[in-house]
């Protein structure tokens, strides 16, 4: 197994469902995990989080000229978005066009195809954000 594969299977729960953690010391939502909690500096072991998936278009851009890798989503929406429990996630937006794309709009995440890597074709998802469905 290549490398690349093992370390796309050691990011699943970041890439797919929104974990991060949560201090001990000050409740501070942290997304992704880190050694020190950036809210109080707190070092001890955080338990982990599961986010909702849900937030605000915090800020965007319209990207034009993509990475090497991302040739075929071009042109295509970056946001800043902040989740309903605070931290602000980067993410390509999916399922709107880039025009329609405003700020605080509501946003709920996705996972999606991001981009084809390597020599073994490993299609790599992740997450991304789309407008919120409403339910009827």
């Amino acid at each position: 197994m290549s490398t690349q594969i093992a370390r796309h299977w050691r990011l699943n729960s970041q890439r797919y469902q929104l974990v991060g953690e949560v201090c001990p010391n000050c409740s501070g939502k942290i997304f992704p995990p880190r050694d020190v909690c950036p809210h109080c500096a707190d070092k001890e072991r955080q338990p982990d989080y599961q986010f909702s998936g849900k937030g605000e278009v915090y800020s965007h851009s319209t990207v034009y000229k993509v990475p090497e890798g991302y040739e075929e989503a071009a042109p295509y929406t970056v946001a800043l978005v902040k989740l309903d429990e605070g931290p602000l996630v980067t993410a390509q937006l999916t399922d709107v066009a880039n025009e329609a794309v405003n700020i605080g709009m509501p946003v709920e995440m996705v996972t999606r195809k991001l981009k084809t890597q390597g020599d073994e074709g490993l299609i790599v998802y992740g997450y991304k954000f789309r407008p919120q469905m409403v339910a009827s």
